[in-house]
């Protein structure tokens, strides 16, 4: 296997040979469209590997894991959070990628970056924003913004639109962002039926007869059977996507999963509280601004440090602001030291 002789010659190498190994459409480094900001290149990785590391070691990044994915602030361990959620869509982009010949570092680093801009309280928290912010709140949009505007980690356009296009109502512009479109829906479809039924919300039973005799009841059959559907469907074509047949039972499910799960669950009883304590605070910082800040910019500065919270930050929040306490009289050791100035 040929070896890296020059240190300063790796990422040209790497280039190289993504054109020598990958497909006629997969998204090859050495094509980017490149940054906002130009930069030195690095002499070591791609572009899009350090894409990837960037978002790896971002702020925003962290916080994931103290997000929810559906059940709001597990305390069993088991359940997925918003940064488990994005290692698995990462995992089922990157088979998918790597079997289809295309680019696996655009492909994970736009699995690792598409939900930075998610809220506290999943979905829950995006709706309020959505209704309290002029001109609407979203996810993928905000995720942009996280990392272009908050963390500005001048990332490649082809990460950014792969970030933007995650959502369905939205055409990426690579086959690697069609690639994470796919896997985004493929693992919280199955990774919140299993959580569901570890809550005792549903069992493998009650799902749709016809989906489980097409996918199997099976957890990780019908994972796998998702991902081979989309990789069969896609080889030798431009656009990445699952059989027609495959996708029908995939929608039937999400479906399924709406109506039994994701609205009026017993996995969404305290979404009520968790929409007041985002209501609170969105209007409490907006009136906390008015004295300091331009009034133009009071939504956007609010909505940004709302959007970037954990949930258990915005709980401690809504507590220390709207929670009364009695006096606290910390204990002071100035007895300590009476008797040691006292006591022979």
């Amino acid at each position: 296997m040929p070896q890296f002789t020059d240190i300063n010659n790796i990422r040209e190498d790497l280039e190289a040979r993504e054109f020598d190994i990958l497909s006629d459409i997969a998204t090859k480094a050495r094509n980017s469209a490149g940054r906002k900001t130009k930069e030195e290149e690095s002499p070591i990785r791609t572009c899009f590997q350090r894409d990837r590391d960037r978002i790896l070691h971002s702020k925003a990044f962290r916080r994931l894991k103290h997000k929810t994915q559906v059940f709001l602030s597990p305390f069993d361990d088991h359940f997925r959070t918003r940064l488990t959620h994005t290692l698995e869509v990462s995992q089922i982009a990157r088979t998918l990628s790597r079997s289809l010949n295309l680019n696996e570092d655009l492909t994970e680093a736009i699995s690792l970056g598409h939900d930075l801009g998610h809220t506290p309280f999943g979905h829950c928290g995006e709706g309020v924003l959505d209704e309290l912010v002029q001109g609407g709140f979203h996810h993928n949009i905000q995720s942009v913004r996280v990392v272009e505007v908050l963390e500005n980690l001048n990332l490649c356009r082809e990460t950014i639109d792969g970030i933007l296009t995650h959502t369905w109502g939205y055409t990426p512009k690579t086959p690697e962002a069609q690639v994470v479109q796919l896997a985004d829906k493929i693992a919280y479809i199955n990774h919140d039926i299993e959580d569901s039924i570890r809550a005792g919300i549903i069992a493998e039973s009650d799902l749709p007869k016809d989906c489980i005799d097409y996918f199997s009841s099976n957890q990780s059959k019908r994972l796998n059977k998702m991902i081979m559907e989309v990789i069969s469907n896609s080889i030798g074509k431009d656009k990445i996507s699952m059989s027609e047949e495959g996708w029908h039972y995939t929608t039937k499910l999400r479906e399924w999963m709406f109506q039994n799960v994701y609205v009026d669950s017993p996995a969404k009883l305290e979404e009520k509280k968790a929409s007041r304590v985002i209501r609170e605070l969105y209007f409490h910082y907006c009136e906390m601004l008015k004295p300091v800040c331009e009034e133009s910019r009071i939504e956007r500065v609010v909505t940004d440090y709302i959007s970037g919270m954990t949930d258990r930050y915005a709980v401690e929040k809504y507590k220390e602001n709207f929670i009364p306490i009695g006096i606290h009289c910390g204990t002071r050791e100035d007895y300590l030291f009476k008797l040691a100035n006292v006591i022979e």
